[in-house]
Parts: structure tokens; sequence; C-alpha cells
């Protein structure tokens, strides 16, 4: 007799494209905070948040009662027929919370691609330029545009081109696997500077409109800068009136133990972008930049039938209640330090995590077969996935060759969850870890 997951999966097979992803076998009915509840009522320690989308947690109290109290008043009128306050008292905050000290302006969007897709729609709109440089290892979406600003080609652009024309990739500031062949701290951020060769060599500098970076690549694999090269790379950009577009999508709303994760480098972005957790759970997608940039598209220009629905914004009004009111940043900080402690213990053990980094509570493991040759443990990170959802706990991999595991856990989740989940999870690299060389001492 199957179960009652067994049962859904075979309505989802017979109903739902192949190409729609499904990371595990269980159809969840109840999530709340930190853990979620299957079909078949098996508990799991969620470690994933659904992507970065729930760092205040599942079902939290004040993001249920401001969408039920939405929802009871009105729907959906669509901003641009009928207007409502949500909207507007939404963008002022994100207006005020967005680095710099300029004005600023708001608009929303129904998730980041599209909210990637408008940024770079009023860049070109407001240089007159066409080009836009992302960076290898970066994802900013699945629409045409975004795929093609996108690094890793399967399994998000295999077979769906051509894309959109002028977008070229950079190499990144990946430390660990140094692009140009070169070592931090004596490189002094050379990737930043190769830009210059880049526009002789890619894209002109004067037919560049914008240059859009993660500030901490999430799909790509947590890749986090030295401290120095965002710096460089907004010189860069004034020097040749380029503008940079910050995407917040994954690294947003806390997820770093600040409300933005560019507030880590001291750098001002242009135009910075938001989705994930910022609604908590309703899609909402948003982009911020100087007033200057963003009031320049001519009226009709932006927006779309749902974008910034009324449910969303309300969610994301309690969203930033929860973070800046209710301390959850100060509860991220203290988790980031907790998770860098025990998995720099566990780098120190276990051969196959080659490097810890991130920021605050977003950090990631890389996983090689030999610290020496950097070899990608790509296969390794699958078993570990497996073997952690088997035991109750749910991760997930990421990076070029798979063989990297983030770290998205819900920024209330309790000690008692956190212990639990981190256990599973080292267990299960000792496991993983048999038959490998011991960690270097």
């Amino acid at each position: 007799m199957s179960t009652k997951n067994e049962h859904l999966m075979a309505l989802r097979n017979q109903h739902i494209p192949l190409g729609i992803v499904n990371l595990t076998p269980s159809f969840i009915t109840k999530a709340h905070g930190a853990i979620m509840i299957d079909a078949d009522g098996k508990e799991l320690i969620d470690f994933a948040g659904g992507i970065g989308v729930n760092n205040v947690g599942h079902c939290h109290p004040k993001v249920v009662a401001a969408v039920k109290e939405q929802a009871e008043q009105f729907i959906h009128t669509c901003f641009h027929v009928a207007p409502y306050e949500a909207y507007i008292e939404l963008a002022a905050k994100l207006n005020e919370l967005a680095p710099g000290d300029v004005t600023k302006m708001t608009m929303f969007t129904n998730s980041g691609a599209e909210a990637d897709e408008n940024a770079i729609k009023i860049a070109r709109y407001a240089t007159k330029r066409p080009a836009v440089i992302s960076f290898e290892n970066g994802f900013h979406g699945r629409t045409n545009l975004t795929m093609g600003l996108t690094s890793k080609v399967k399994p998000y652009k295999f077979g769906f081109g051509p894309f959109t024309p002028e977008t070229y990739r950079a190499p990144y500031a990946y430390c660990y696997r140094c692009p140009i062949g070169m070592s931090y701290p004596g490189c002094k951020a050379a990737c930043a500077d190769y830009l210059e060769e880049f526009f002789i060599s890619h894209v002109a500098a004067e037919q560049t409109a914008a240059i859009i970076a993660e500030p901490i690549q999430g799909e790509g694999g947590f890749v986090t800068p030295p401290p120095e090269y965002f710096s460089k790379l907004k010189a860069l950009c004034e020097k040749y009136g380029i503008l940079l577009i910050i995407d917040e999508v994954q690294t947003g709303m806390g997820r770093t133990g600040t409300i933005f994760a560019i507030d880590h480098w001291g750098v001002q972005p242009d135009i910075i972008t938001s989705a994930k957790s910022l609604a908590g759970g309703m899609p909402l997608g948003a982009v911020t930049g100087r007033v200057d940039i963003m009031n320049l598209p001519h009226v009709g220009g932006l927006g779309g039938t749902y974008s910034g629905n009324p449910l969303s914004c309300r969610a994301a009004l309690a969203v930033l209640d929860i973070l800046l009111k209710d301390g959850l940043l100060k509860k991220a900080e203290a988790l980031g330090e907790t998770l860098r402690k025990r998995f720099v213990a566990m780098q120190g053990q276990y051969e196959i995590i080659g490097e810890v980094r991130g920021k605050g509570p977003m950090l990631a493991l890389e996983l090689v077969r030999d610290r020496e040759t950097k070899e990608p443990a790509g296969d390794e990170a699958k078993q570990l996935t497996k073997l952690c959802y088997d035991k109750g706990l749910v991760i997930l991999s990421c990076g070029g060759h798979g063989n990297v595991i983030r770290f998205l856990m819900p920024l209330v989740i309790t000690d008692k969850q956190l212990e639990r989940g981190l256990a599973i999870l080292e267990e299960s690299i000792a496991e993983i870890s048999l038959g490998l060389k011991p960690a270097l001492k």
C-alpha cells in the first residue's frame, strides 16, 4: 500500500511537467517556524527556508494576521487602476532602509527575476546604453533576459536559447577557486580590476548600461567577495557612468544579519533588487533606486497587473516590523556566530569540507574530495542531502559543480531545533567522509 506522499507523487507525475523539479519526496501539509510536516506525518527541520524565502519562518503570526486582515478588506484592484496605501507605505520603508543618503524610489514586481529585469530596463532607459555585465556563477532568474545573465547552463539555460543580446559575463571574486589564477589577499581583488581588460575584449564601457551582481552569490555557491571588492567595482562604475545593480533577492531581509547584505561592504548601489523573504512567503519583488534614475521611464513604461498586490505588501510590512522591532536581526547575528563556530569545527575534523564561507547566518560548506586538488565532491553533496532528509533535515546543494551545501534556515529557529539539525548534518558528514582522507591537521 502506498503512502500519502507516494500517492501524491504519482498524481504529480501525471499532471505536472517533468521540468518542475522536486528536491524532496515530501508533500507538506503544515509548517510553522523552522519545522515542516509532510503528508505522512514526518517532521522535517527546515535548513532550506523555501530557498531563502522564509527568513521570518513559516506562518509567522504577524504575517498571517496581516494577510488575513487585508484579505477581508480587498484582495486585488491593480495598483494602476485603483491604488492603495500599503504599496506606498512599503515603498517608503524600503527607500529609507536602502543604503545611501540620497533620495530613492521603489516599484514592485511579482518575483526576483522580474525585479532584476525591471532594474535593467530602468538602467538601459537612464543611460541609453544596451549592454549589461553579470558574473560567472551568478544567478538572476529564469526569464529570457535573466537566463542570459545567469551563468550555470544546466538546468537553467540548456535548450532554452537564444537569449537576449548584449548580456556579458565577467569573472567574479571566487577566491577559493580564483578565475584568474591569483591568490587573495596578495592579488588585492584583481578580479575587479580585470574589468578594465573586459571592456577591451568583450564590451566597451561606453556601451555598458549596468553591472549586476549578488553580494553573495546564492545558487552559484555562496561565493563571497573580499572586503575591498565592491568599493573597487563601484569606483569603476562611477568612472565610466555605469550603474551598479545589486541583486539582494536571496541575500536581503536579514539573511546576513543586516537588512541588505551590501551593507557589509559599505557601498551604495544605484539600484537594489529584492524579493524572496521580503514578504514572508507571499510573492513580491522590489526595485529600489536613486530618484534621478527611477523617475526617468515614461508613464506606463513600468508595472504589471499583479505587481505589488495588497496581500504581499501588507505581508512585507509585517516582515520589516519583525526584523526591525522584534529583534530578529540581532538573533540572526547570533545565529551566524553559532553556525560559523560549528562549521569551522567540522572543517577541522572532516577533510571533505574544503571551505566555510558567507556572512552572518548565510553560510555554506564547499565539499571537496581532496583539499589539495579541490576536486569538487558533487556526488557526495547529493548523498549528504539524501542522508539528511532521511533523518529529518532538509538541506540544499548549489554551486556550479553541485558540491556546495548552503544554509537558509529560518532565523526564528529554536536552539533545540538548530542543535538537532546540526547533529544530523555532522552525523551525515561523518558517514559520507568514511573512505576519504582524514582531516588535515
